[in-house]
C-alpha cells in the first residue's frame, strides 16, 4: 500500500508540471478568414441563407463573424472570420458534417459568383494593443506585405507603431498569415469610438506622437524603413453585420 501511495503521488506531480505545457500547446489565437462575392442580384437571397447557415451550424469555436466588405477592391464582398481556436481545434473541427455542407452547397453557394478567397491568421498579443475577443462594429484591415527575407524588419516596424498606438490610444490587433499565399502581416484597427476615430483633429497628427515615444528623427527612419522593407500595402473599411453572424 505504501509503495502505491508513492506512486500515485509522483504521478499526481508529474501531471501538474505538464499543465502549463498543455495550456501552451492549447492557445486559442487562430482565425480562419473566407472572402465570398455573392451575385449583383442576388445579394438579398444571399444574405438571409447565410444568416441562416451561420445561425445553424457554426457555433462555439466555429463562431462567425460576418462583415461587409465598405471600401478597397473587394468591396461588395463579405468577410467570414471564424474562431478563434487552436491549431489543435482545427485539426479536429472537420467539415462540421454532411448536412451543414449540403446546406451551404445548396442553400449558399448557389448565390455566389466563382470569386473566393480564404486563409488562417494567427493573432500576435505582443504586437496588439487590444485583446484578440475585443471587437468592434467598424473596422479597418491594413494588409502588409514584407519582401523577401524582411520579416524580421516588418515586425521591428510594427513594434515601434505599437508604441505609438498604446500611447495614443489606437486599438489594434496584429495578424500573421499562415499558409495562406505571400507572407502578410495584417493590423487590424478596431473603432472602439465609431468612425469619427478616423477625422481629422480627433487625435494628435502622426508624426508628433511617434516621435514622441521613439524620439526625435525616428518618423524620417519610419519612412525609410516601409520603403525598404515592406513591398506592397492596402487598406479597407469593413462594417460587422450581426444580423449575418451566429448568434
Amino acid at each position: 500500500m505504501k509503495k502505491n501511495f508513492r506512486f500515485t503521488t509522483k504521478m499526481f506531480f508529474l501531471l501538474c508540471m505538464l499543465i502549463p505545457f498543455a495550456g501552451i500547446s492549447q492557445t486559442k489565437n487562430l482565425i480562419s478568414t473566407q472572402r465570398v462575392f455573392p451575385k449583383m442580384d442576388k445579394v438579398l437571397e444571399f444574405e438571409k441563407a447565410l444568416a441562416n447557415h451561420a445561425q445553424k451550424y457554426h457555433t462555439g469555436t466555429s463562431h462567425w463573424r460576418v462583415f461587409a466588405i465598405q471600401s478597397g477592391p473587394d468591396m461588395g464582398g463579405y468577410h467570414i472570420t471564424e474562431g478563434p481556436t487552436s491549431w489543435e481545434g482545427e485539426d479536429t473541427r472537420g467539415n462540421l458534417g454532411t448536412e451543414h455542407n449540403l446546406d451551404w452547397n445548396k442553400n449558399v453557394a448557389i448565390y455566389l459568383t466563382d470569386r473566393l478567397s480564404g486563409g488562417y491568421s494567427v493573432y500576435i498579443d505582443s504586437l496588439s494593443t487590444v485583446a484578440l475577443g475585443d471587437f468592434s462594429d467598424k473596422i479597418n484591415i491594413n494588409h502588409i506585405y514584407p519582401k523577401v527575407g524582411h520579416g524580421d524588419d516588418v515586425v521591428n516596424i510594427i513594434k515601434k507603431l505599437k508604441k505609438n498606438w498604446a500611447s495614443v490610444g489606437v486599438t489594434v490587433a496584429v495578424y500573421s498569415a499562415s499558409s495562406s499565399g505571400k507572407a502578410q502581416y495584417t493590423l487590424t484597427t478596431r473603432y472602439k469610438q465609431g468612425l469619427k476615430e478616423r477625422a481629422t483633429g480627433f487625435r494628435k497628427p502622426f508624426k508628433e506622437t511617434y516621435e514622441a515615444v521613439n524620439g526625435e528623427g525616428s518618423y524620417a527612419q519610419y519612412l525609410k524603413d516601409i520603403a525598404e522593407f515592406i513591398d506592397e500595402s492596402w487598406s479597407e473599411l469593413l462594417f460587422l453585420r450581426a444580423d449575418l453572424s451566429s448568434k
